[in-house]
């Protein structure tokens, strides 16, 4: 199956696809609410010691994607796709399984760094992709998967808190059998997509480590421009869980509950912008431009975040940020129009692995930022200092995508498919 595949066929992959990301998402999504009460329950009950702990299990998380991922991409480039995304599904199911029964902190913390190894699905996906679907129709195709996530992360935090009201270890035994089913139903359902005549001819272990993967994306400079928006636009997205329950009940009181009705809503707008908005402005404006407002929207938002006096304020800003969503499917697009189709999984990986790279430096920024100004050695008061921070970074990334993503930086994807 490649990008010339009959559209039927290449519907149905999709389809695959999308359901794939959705239940893993899900998945994760299922153990948020419960995770730090977990790590609370071991730590004592302290909640000092359990935000602490919350922060390494992130901290090493991130870190141990960032050699993962690499790897991950290699993989599915030489022994194709679907192995890899299916032993990530059955992985993920096991680990969950192992959460469930942890006995201690240690046990806890073992399995968290290997669902950062086994969650290889997103990654692939985003590959997958680059195999099936022609260049023009990729923007559209990553908006789907854009879709999923939002979706995901709808329904998983909303039942994993119902089920964590019974039994903190509930979610994690729903996790399980989500990534199980999902394995079975890749087993039986989800075709090849990178065929063996365009894989790579050996395991490329040079591109495989991280630095590797990050020395691979030397080997294209005509994207460095994109690899750089890549990085500052998630380095920007980690404020949200790095700062935002926090920010929310000491700008305007929220508490947990309203806190997830807010992030729910920034969920349900991201669905709505992926589905109905993505396709419709890059047909309508072309990749580069789309990206471009998504970007500008997405640093408007921050700056209404992070000034607005109260709630209502904030929340008028939900909207403006909503349409940053439209940045994430055209960048991935440009960026897989601009590579071969053998390197298409090293190439995820790589950037995976600097979105990795992000994760691990982030919470620092923003968290620390966001401590100092509310605390009494502050010049001003400011708790949104972090979105204010958020906005400077995408305002960057803006500004790099309107300098290095011109047609004098990138190539015209005729001549790359060719």
């Amino acid at each position: 199956m490649n990008a010339s595949t009959a559209p039927a066929a290449r519907k149905a992959a999709l389809a695959f696809i999308f359901i794939t990301v959705l239940i893993d998402v899900i998945a994760f999504g299922v153990i948020i609410p419960v995770l730090p009460h977990l790590v609370q329950q071991f730590g004592g009950g302290d909640t000092s010691v359990a935000a602490y702990w919350t922060g390494v299990f992130a901290f090493a998380f991130s870190l141990v994607q960032f050699f993962s991922a690499p790897i991950q991409g290699a993989l599915s480039d030489r022994y194709g796709r679907r192995p890899v995304i299916l032993l990530s599904c059955l992985g993920l199911g096991l680990d969950f399984v192992l959460m469930a029964l942890a006995p201690s902190l240690a046990w806890l913390f073992v399995g968290r760094i290997i669902s950062a190894v086994t969650s290889a699905s997103f990654t692939t996906a985003n590959a997958y992709i680059a195999d099936v679907v022609p260049a023009e129709q990729r923007a559209k195709s990553y908006g789907m998967i854009g879709a999923a996530f939002g979706l995901g992360f709808i329904v998983g935090p909303l039942v994993g808190g119902m089920l964590g009201g019974i039994d903190h270890r509930l979610p994690f035994w729903c996790a399980a059998s989500l990534a199980l089913l999902n394995f079975l139903y890749g087993l039986f359902v989800l075709p090849e997509s990178h065929p063996v005549e365009r894989r790579s001819q050996a395991f490329d272990w040079k591109h495989a480590k991280p630095m590797g993967g990050v020395k691979m994306l030397r080997e294209y400079p005509h994207i460095w421009g994109l690899v750089a928006v890549v990085f500052l636009a998630n380095f920007a997205h980690y404020v949200y869980p790095s700062t935002f329950v926090l920010f929310a009940d000491a700008a305007y009181g929220w508490k947990e509950k309203q806190a997830g009705y807010v992030l729910a809503v920034v969920g349900v707008l991201s669905v709505i912008v992926n589905v109905m908005v993505v396709g419709r402005m890059v047909k309508a404006l072309g990749e580069r431009r789309a990206m471009m407002l998504g970007l500008a929207c997405g640093t408007a938002g921050f700056v209404v975040y992070g000034l607005a006096g109260s709630g209502w304020l904030f929340l008028l800003g939900l909207p403006i940020s909503a349409l940053w969503a439209v940045a994430a499917p055209a960048t991935m697009a440009l960026v897989t129009q601009q590579v071969p189709a053998d390197v298409q999984g090293r190439i995820q990986g790589s950037l995976s692995s600097l979105v990795s790279l992000a994760g691990i430096f982030a919470p620092a920024l923003f968290a620390g930022a966001f401590g100092f100004f509310i605390g009494p050695s502050a010049p001003v008061r400011l708790p949104g200092v972090s979105f204010l921070l958020a906005a400077l970074l995408l305002g960057i990334a803006a500004l790099v995508a309107w300098r290095y993503t011109d047609a004098a930086h990138l190539r015209t994807a005729a001549a790359t498919e060719s």
